[in-house]
Formats: structure tokens, sequence, C-alpha cells
């Protein structure tokens, strides 16, 4: 009769993961509220009755991952929480976190894929995942280029104030490398619009004849953009017919990057 009481009691293994999943949920809801909520509205987002809802805040309150705000009578995040996620953003790594989502676009396009980030008004290339099916551009890993030329600069650029673009192109230039490269100021401005509605840039054989590619952001969790992922592949590969659907599946990866990056996309 005792193991039979003490059977009751102990919590099976898929409770203790649902509680878990709920209190996630709870925490991942009051890290998205503008402020304090109360009991009932924590409830209603979780979709929980307000009797667990309080067990698990309370659970919560007792490790700081939540806390109490006794004047506005709301619950919000708490230190714990906080301190955690400082060491996430400590411990991050761009390249680390690209690496697997770069090689599965590059296995689903059957292209070369890149990631670059904006250094010192340019663009450097950080990792490249090439198949055996991919053409090899003559862009070596680490080479750095100008961003008004390519997709992955426009990219960048795209994320960048106002401010920023009229001081790197102030400072680099737009040297016209070919036939097609963008090398006046409005008309890259037209571009970049045009990249921040669509959610990808393209560069039409601008830095290389012959080469083209497609890029998208990648953002941090304050929507600035801290890098770009791009796809190339000689014209001959990437035909107009196959650009819209490259770039959406590059502007998916770029997305699920910033995900897991930490990051957010922008309104």
């Amino acid at each position: 009769m005792k193991a039979q009481a003490l059977a009751a009691e102990t919590p099976v293994k898929g409770q203790l993961v649902q509680s878990l999943s709920r209190a996630l949920n709870i925490l991942s809801i009051l890290g998205a509220a503008g402020g304090p909520m109360s009991l009932t509205a924590v409830a209603e987002a979780a979709g929980l009755s307000p009797s667990t809802t309080h067990r698990l805040l309370t659970t919560l309150q007792e490790e700081r991952y939540v806390r109490f705000d006794q004047g506005k009578r709301g619950w919000s995040v708490g230190l714990q929480a906080y301190m955690t996620g400082i060491n996430f953003l400590r411990t991050r790594s761009l390249v680390d976190v690209a690496r697997p989502r770069l090689r599965r676009l590059m296995e689903d396009s059957g292209e070369v894929v890149n990631l670059a980030v904006e250094d010192n008004g340019e663009a450097i290339y950080l990792h490249r995942v090439a198949g055996p099916r991919a053409v090899q551009t003559t862009v070596p890993v680490a080479e750095r280029t100008l961003l008004h030329c390519s997709a992955v600069g426009k990219a960048l650029l795209a994320g960048m104030a106002e401010t920023r673009i009229q001081t790197i192109l102030s400072q680099r230039g737009m040297r016209q490398f070919t036939r097609t490269t963008v090398s006046s100021l409005p008309a890259l401005k037209q571009e970049l619009t045009l990249v921040r509605t669509r959610g990808y840039a393209i560069d039409q054989e601008e830095r290389v004849s012959g080469l083209r590619c497609v890029a998208a952001p990648i953002y941090d969790e304050t929507t600035a953009v801290v890098g770009a992922v791009s796809l190339s592949g000689t014209t001959r590969r990437i035909e107009d017919t196959r650009v819209r659907d490259l770039g959406e599946m590059v502007k998916r990866t770029a997305a699920a990057i910033t995900a897991e990056f930490g990051g957010r996309l922008p309104m």
C-alpha cells in the first residue's frame, strides 16, 4: 500500500515534461510583454487555468526567473532569466549558429552558400559551403568585397541608417566593375528600398560577369543587421526563372538563423 501511495504522489515523466513546457511558454509570454501582466492575462495567453498558472509562476519566482511587482500587481521576467540571456549573448557565435542552416541551403539549392558580415565598410566572407554540383567561384573565403556591388553588401546596407550608408559610400566609393554594376546613389537607394520590401537582395553580375547572387540579412535582438547569407552561382545555373524561388529560400534561411541567434525580424 505504501508503494502504491508513493507511486500515486510521484509525477510521471510526461507530467514533468508538460510542466516544463508550460513554464517555458509562460516565460516566453512574459518576455514578449511590454510590461507586468496580471495572473488572469498570463493564464489566458498560456491557455491554462489560473491555479495552474499561479503554481508555475511561483515555482519560476523561487528560481528568480520571474518576479511579482507589488505596486503594479503584475508578473514580469526576473533577474535569472536576464542573466541566462546575457550568458547566451556572450557565448553565441554567428558562424556556429549558421553553419547547419547554410549546409541545408546548399543541399536544397545545389549552389554555393556564403555567410558574410560588414567590417569597416566592406563585406567579409566568414564561411562558405559548396556541394559537388556547385560551380566554384573565383571569390575565395575571407575575401572582402564592396557593399554596393554585391548581394550580401546590399543586404547589409539595407539594414543600416542613412547616415551610415552615406559614410560608407563616401569612403569606399561606388566603383563600376561590370556593365551592370549599380554605380549611382539614387539607383542604389532604389534597390535598397526593394530589398527591404521583398526581404532579399540580388546581384545581377555586378561584381563578376557571369555570376549571380541572392542574399538576405540576419538580425540580432535589437533588429540590427549583423550579417547576411547568400547563394551564388553562374547565370547558366541561376536563371531568371529561379531567382525568386532562390531568394525566398535564402530569406527563410536567414530568418531561421536570426531566430536561433536570438534575433528578431523587423516589423
